[in-house]
Protein backbone atom coordinates (compact mmCIF):
# COMPACT_ATOMS: atom_id res chain seq x y z
CA UNK A 1 0.00 0.00 0.00
CA UNK A 2 1.58 3.14 -1.10
CA UNK A 3 1.61 6.06 2.23
CA UNK A 4 -0.63 9.32 0.58
CA UNK A 5 0.65 12.48 1.18
CA UNK A 6 -0.69 14.79 4.35
CA UNK A 7 -3.01 17.29 3.31
CA UNK A 8 -1.47 20.79 2.44
CA UNK A 9 -4.13 22.90 3.77
CA UNK A 10 -4.36 21.40 7.60
CA UNK A 11 -1.35 18.77 7.84
CA UNK A 12 -3.75 15.66 8.32
CA UNK A 13 -2.11 12.33 7.80
CA UNK A 14 -5.71 11.00 7.08
CA UNK A 15 -6.26 11.88 3.25
CA UNK A 16 -8.01 9.28 1.18
CA UNK A 17 -8.17 9.14 -2.84
CA UNK A 18 -11.37 9.91 -4.44
CA UNK A 19 -11.19 9.44 -8.46
CA UNK A 20 -8.10 11.32 -9.53
CA UNK A 21 -8.32 14.18 -5.95
CA UNK A 22 -7.06 13.55 -2.98
CA UNK A 23 -9.55 14.38 -0.23
CA UNK A 24 -8.59 15.09 3.72
CA UNK A 25 -11.62 14.19 6.23
CA UNK A 26 -10.68 16.80 8.47
CA UNK A 27 -11.36 19.94 6.89
CA UNK A 28 -12.84 18.88 3.71
CA UNK A 29 -9.77 20.09 1.18
CA UNK A 30 -9.49 18.29 -2.13
CA UNK A 31 -6.29 18.54 -4.16
CA UNK A 32 -4.64 17.15 -7.16
CA UNK A 33 -2.80 13.69 -6.67
CA UNK A 34 -0.25 14.29 -9.61
CA UNK A 35 1.41 17.30 -7.14
CA UNK A 36 -0.55 20.29 -8.95
CA UNK A 37 -1.44 21.24 -5.45
CA UNK A 38 -0.24 24.57 -5.61
CA UNK A 39 -1.23 25.67 -9.40
CA UNK A 40 -5.00 24.25 -7.74
CA UNK A 41 -4.90 26.16 -4.62
CA UNK A 42 -4.39 29.34 -6.44
CA UNK A 43 -7.06 31.29 -6.97
CA UNK A 44 -6.37 33.67 -10.12
CA UNK A 45 -8.38 36.41 -10.48
CA UNK A 46 -9.17 37.55 -13.83
CA UNK A 47 -11.02 40.48 -15.09
CA UNK A 48 -13.75 41.28 -17.58
CA UNK A 49 -11.76 40.21 -20.80
CA UNK A 50 -9.90 36.85 -18.97
CA UNK A 51 -6.33 39.10 -18.14
CA UNK A 52 -5.07 37.86 -14.87
CA UNK A 53 -4.74 40.54 -12.12
CA UNK A 54 -2.40 40.88 -9.48
CA UNK A 55 -1.88 43.18 -6.23
CA UNK A 56 -0.69 47.15 -7.57
CA UNK A 57 -2.27 46.58 -10.81
CA UNK A 58 -4.24 49.58 -12.24
CA UNK A 59 -7.71 48.61 -13.91
CA UNK A 60 -10.40 50.75 -15.68
CA UNK A 61 -14.27 50.42 -15.26
CA UNK A 62 -15.96 49.07 -17.80
CA UNK A 63 -19.68 49.38 -16.57
CA UNK A 64 -21.12 52.81 -14.74
CA UNK A 65 -21.69 51.58 -11.17
CA UNK A 66 -23.76 52.94 -8.56
CA UNK A 67 -22.24 53.62 -5.29
CA UNK A 68 -24.33 51.59 -2.27
CA UNK A 69 -26.02 54.00 -0.15
CA UNK A 70 -25.04 56.85 -1.89
CA UNK A 71 -25.89 59.32 -5.53
CA UNK A 72 -22.61 58.71 -6.31
CA UNK A 73 -22.07 56.88 -9.72
CA UNK A 74 -18.40 55.36 -10.89
CA UNK A 75 -18.37 56.13 -14.49
CA UNK A 76 -17.16 54.05 -17.23
CA UNK A 77 -13.43 55.27 -17.79
CA UNK A 78 -12.50 55.87 -14.15
CA UNK A 79 -9.12 54.60 -13.47
CA UNK A 80 -8.57 52.87 -10.22
CA UNK A 81 -4.23 52.85 -9.48
CA UNK A 82 -3.03 49.96 -6.78
CA UNK A 83 -5.88 47.76 -6.60
CA UNK A 84 -5.69 44.79 -4.26
CA UNK A 85 -7.02 41.35 -4.30
CA UNK A 86 -9.16 39.98 -1.64
CA UNK A 87 -11.37 36.85 -1.31
CA UNK A 88 -15.48 37.36 -1.47
CA UNK A 89 -17.90 38.32 -3.93
CA UNK A 90 -15.97 42.00 -4.30
CA UNK A 91 -12.58 40.72 -5.11
CA UNK A 92 -10.83 44.07 -5.54
CA UNK A 93 -10.18 46.85 -2.48
CA UNK A 94 -9.56 49.97 -3.61
CA UNK A 95 -9.46 53.59 -3.01
CA UNK A 96 -11.52 55.52 -6.07
CA UNK A 97 -10.82 59.49 -6.17
CA UNK A 98 -13.37 61.64 -4.87
CA UNK A 99 -15.66 58.51 -3.44
CA UNK A 100 -12.79 56.81 -1.55
CA UNK A 101 -12.85 53.44 -0.45
CA UNK A 102 -14.43 50.73 -2.48
CA UNK A 103 -14.65 47.14 -3.08
CA UNK A 104 -15.48 45.54 -6.94
CA UNK A 105 -16.17 42.78 -8.54
CA UNK A 106 -13.33 41.61 -11.15
CA UNK A 107 -15.90 41.38 -14.24
CA UNK A 108 -16.44 44.80 -14.06
CA UNK A 109 -13.03 46.14 -14.75
CA UNK A 110 -10.48 45.62 -17.22
CA UNK A 111 -6.85 46.22 -17.11
CA UNK A 112 -5.43 48.76 -17.88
Amino acid sequence: MSELPACPQCASAYAYEDRNLLVCPECGHEWSASGEAAALDEKVVRDANGNPLADGDTVTVIKDLKVKGSSLVVKVGTKVKGIRLVDGDHDIDCKIDGIGPMKLKSEFVRKA
